[in-house]
């Protein structure tokens, strides 16, 4: 369309980028204006996402949210409910349709619609005449004015109830998934999903609402899939997408909330904020979701949203530096980016010393070191302490020192209990209902632990139970799927491993020992034990395991000590199982139902270990 022209009751002036109604003009940005323009060549004809983005970024490589943005930003300027579409409707699946009718204007502003009352003179003329005529505009006019008013009553109060047939869409899961990175520059990259991951964690603090976990949904990053299919292979209603654009110190983000099942949009927003308000966005995000999906919050729940506080922006960007490098922590990549991400908690924690998030994800660092247990646990509840006595109601905070209660102290009610608080104030972390299954197993109680490990699963679809000896050929399965997803996950081929190890699977065992050592930095390492494998059967990658542990600095005597029974030398298994006793192994938890140690139960050195960890 050339021109100048009308949507609706709004004059649109592109060559100024304008759009104005009744004396109040708007400036938009030029690729908004392009977008309008597009959309109005094609009047109640549905324009494709391809064509538009084709028309308006021709020489750009741009992604959906970029177009997505530009719509919910003309949405916001004609105040047009995206649910009961007046102007820009969604077409599911294919693009957006202007429903608003067009007429070209040519020349300047006109059939600009003005009141005036007549002259005293021309009154006077024929007074009954225009009088008359004059009572009959202004009644009509009033009459209008009322009519609108009361519709648009009804529309601000009911017009969410008045789509989908007259119901409103129950959303009772929902799936944030990856931020998309619209710098286009990598090094930005851990910005998008620093704010995936604390969206994630905002909306899991509401009990009513089930949020599938960060770990199921990372692997969407990036995908091509139609949204319903990604909501069916997460099982979620809802699916929230959205962007982050930074420059300097300002961030944009673009989040819009999607009804599943009809692939229509039910909620968008774009927010402009400072790098250091970033966080307690989050929970506004949060708490504009919860709005939007009529999930009613506690009161608790409500309060933890409203107190979230700015961070300084040098300690935001170092805590998320360190969350990005600490996600990369074996899968693919070994010790050096474990400390990386300790060095930047510690530069958040300098720069923000009451930041009691970067304490928890400090203490989470410390547990990866290839340091013994003894030396790695006491920093960690140094940390976990500092974080809870910053914030006493911080749900990592509590999980983490559930960790240090069962793997340090070996104080199960104590753990237990922790865990069990960690679950009621986000009860929607997939990583504490599998804690505390592990927990539940490791003391005996296996039906409960499998309750936990099925609740764990519903939040983590894609993801794997722990290593827990129960539903072994389950397991094993759910860690194939999910590891044909997730190749690089070195903790899930060290479970996978121990489950074959356990079904007497020796050639698949070995696979993923080989597989384990490369994902934690020590390619080389794995490739050892595969060829003592194919050198001297399952007794040499045994030993050619067991030996390269500890010689390659990898302080785990519980893994050792599992190889040597195995191989069958009981001797050499209990000397490395009182290694870790002493050095406090996190896998002495085990002890009592793991069925690698069942040749040594009648052994007395066993049966006091057993009595020291608290087992017996």
């Amino acid at each position: 369309m050339d021109g100048n022209f009308r949507v609706g009751s709004w004059f649109v002036e592109p060559s100024l980028n304008t759009v104005s109604f009744n004396c109040t003009t708007v400036r938009l940005e030029r690729k908004q204006v392009e977008v309008l323009v597009c959309l109005a060549q094609h009047p109640g004809q549905p324009v494709s996402k391809e064509n538009l983005l084709r028309t308006v970024w021709p020489d750009t490589c741009v992604g959906d949210d970029v177009l997505i943005r530009a719509i919910c930003e003309l949405r916001r300027v004609f105040e047009d409910d995206p649910k009961d579409a007046r102007f820009i409707q969604t077409i599911p699946k294919r693009g957006y349709r202007l429903v608003a009718p067009v007429q070209p204007v040519n020349g300047h502003k006109s059939t600009t619609i003005e009141l005036s009352f007549p002259s005293t003179a021309s009154a006077a003329i024929e007074p009954t005449k225009k009088n008359k005529k004059l009572k009959t505009v202004l009644t009509e006019v009033l009459a209008v004015v009322v009519i609108c008013g009361i519709l648009l009553a009804l529309n601000v109060a009911g017009s969410r109830d008045r789509v989908f047939g007259g119901h409103t869409p129950v959303i009772r899961s929902l799936a944030v998934l990856p931020l998309q990175n619209l710098n286009g520059d990598p090094s930005q990259e851990y910005l998008a999903d620093g704010m995936t991951e604390e969206l994630i964690t905002e909306l899991s603090q509401i009990s009513a609402l089930r949020v599938i976990s960060r770990t199921s949904v990372m692997r969407y990053k990036g995908s091509k899939k139609l949204l319903p299919e990604i909501a069916h292979e997460l099982g979620a209603d809802g699916i929230v997408e959205g962007s982050v654009l930074r420059s300097g110190n300002k961030v944009r983000i673009t989040a819009q909330l999607i009804y599943a099942p009809q692939d229509t949009n039910l909620w968008a927003e774009t927010y402009d904020r400072d790098l250091g308000n970033v966080l307690a966005l989050q929970s506004e995000i949060a708490n504009n979701i919860t709005s939007a999906v009529k999930i009613n919050s506690t009161p608790q729940e409500k309060e933890r949203l409203k107190n979230a506080q700015p961070v300084n922006v040098q300690a935001l960007e170092a805590y998320l530096q360190g969350e990005y490098h600490l996600n990369r922590y074996g899968r693919g990549f070994g010790d050096e980016e474990d400390k990386a991400a300790i060095s930047y908690f510690q530069q958040a924690i300098s720069a923000e010393p009451g930041f009691a998030r970067a304490y928890v994800e400090m203490a989470n660092a410390y547990e990866g070191l290839m340091l013994p247990a003894n030396k790695r646990w006491p920093m960690e509840r140094a940390a976990t302490e500092k974080a809870l006595a910053l914030a006493p109601n911080l749900a990592e905070a509590h999980f983490t020192m559930g960790r240090v209660r069962l793997f340090s102290d070996w104080d199960f009610p104590a753990a237990g209990r922790e865990f069990q608080r960690a679950i009621e104030l986000n009860p929607n972390n997939a990583e504490a209902h599998d804690w505390y299954a592990l927990y539940l197993s490791s003391v005996g109680r296996d039906e409960e632990a499998k309750a936990e490990g099925k609740l764990a699963q519903q939040l983590d679809p894609v993801h794997y139970l722990h290593d827990l000896p129960v539903d072994e050929d389950r397991g094993i399965i759910l860690l194939q799927n999910y590891l044909e997803l997730n190749p690089e996950d070195g903790y899930a081929h060290l479970d996978l491993a121990n489950r074959y190890a356990r079904k007497g699977m020796q050639k698949e065992h070995v696979g993923e020992l080989e597989k384990t050592a490369a994902s934690f930095g020590f390619p080389a390492f794995g490739k050892q034990v595969a060829t003592a494998y194919a050198r001297s059967g399952y007794q040499g990658a045994l030993r050619t395991w067991a030996e390269g542990l500890d010689r390659n600095g990898v302080n785990r005597p519980m893994m050792v000590a599992a190889a040597y029974v195995r191989l069958g030398d009981k001797d050499k298994a209990l000397r490395w199982l009182e290694r870790a006793y002493s050095e406090h192994d996190d896998d002495m938890v085990c002890l009592k139902v793991d069925s690698v140690w069942d040749p040594l139960r009648s052994e007395p050195r066993f049966k006091e270990l057993l009595r020291a960890v608290g087992l017996n």
